[in-house]
């Protein structure tokens, strides 16, 4: 009978150390220490529907600044043609209602958006400075609900990355993203991009380029906060057709673990290689 006592007891103690190591797995409120690729690709979709709204709201900035210029060449416009434009100029600032419909449109990235996006800015074009802002109604990407506000201060100025003077836009992020499954995700940060390539090409979107810092938060539905910080500068180039970037690397950290995701040389794909603990791994961000 000791001999049972004995080998239950010990049973005991090897289930608990074995529960225990599990637990250090969680933090004190119950959330995953550990940073997966599910999350990353999750964060990711985010990005990409910041990049587009963001795109959207530039691109309207633009067309207006130009309207009456004569390109010299064929326009390839960022909006798909099933977008429907309103514009109105009242008490000297401009705003244009970019409808997408409730079936919806397909950007020239394959993104799918729907709903509505209104756009406002000065008339004063003659300005080195300028601010767009935007808001969303009934607004969707890829199937998620895009709500909240955001501000672009635009500047053409001379950089580190470029002499020449050109578009430098700063965008102060606070969005709520709500999934097509119901989970609901927060961003909220301040990106710098800058147009390095095509600024003086206005109508033609496929020839841009641009390079983005700066840094920013998701929080996640059970509460884990993603802190992202770019550490390489992000390239996007538009003749790819990605909302994802094809150079740079981000530094990510939630509850003391951490990860970088290093976009490439530049291939026109949706790749990265992420590490985490010291091992690199391939993973498919999608859209």
């Amino acid at each position: 009978m000791k001999t049972k006592f004995l080998l239950i007891g010990t049973c005991i103690i090897t289930l608990s150390f074995f529960i225990s190591c599990n637990s250090d797995e969680k933090t004190n409120d119950g959330s995953t220490a550990k940073i997966t690729n599910d999350e990353i690709v999750a964060n990711s979709k985010i990005d990409a529907s910041v990049e587009d709204v963001t795109n959207i709201a530039e691109d309207q900035f633009s067309s207006q600044l130009n309207v009456n210029s004569k390109p010299s060449g064929p326009i390839k416009n960022y909006l798909p043609s099933c977008a429907t434009i309103t514009t109105v100029l009242t008490n000297n600032t401009w705003t244009k209602t970019v409808d997408f419909g409730v079936e919806g449109c397909t950007l020239n990235n394959g993104n799918t958006v729907k709903g509505k996006m209104v756009v406002s800015f000065s008339n004063d074009f003659t300005s080195s400075t300028q601010t767009i802002s935007y808001t969303f109604e009934g607004f969707y990407h890829n199937g998620k609900k895009i709500q909240g506000s955001k501000s672009i201060i635009r500047t053409i100025k001379e950089t580190s990355l470029l002499v020449t003077p050109h578009p430098v836009s700063t965008a102060a992020i606070d969005l709520t993203i709500t999934f097509d499954d119901g989970k609901v995700y927060s961003r909220k940060g301040t990106l710098v991009k800058e147009m390095t390539s095509g600024y003086d090409t206005w109508f033609d979107w496929d020839d841009n380029v641009f390079v983005v810092t700066g840094s920013g938060s998701t929080t996640f539905p059970n509460g884990d906060t993603f802190s992202a910080e770019i550490t390489t500068p992000l390239e996007f180039n538009a003749s790819c057709r990605k909302s994802i970037a094809v150079k740079g690397i981000v530094s990510i950290t939630k509850n003391g673990a951490s990860a970088t995701i290093d976009y490439g040389n530049g291939e026109c794909d949706t790749l990265a290689k992420v590490t985490k603990d010291g091992v690199t791994e391939e993973v498919d961000l999608k859209k």
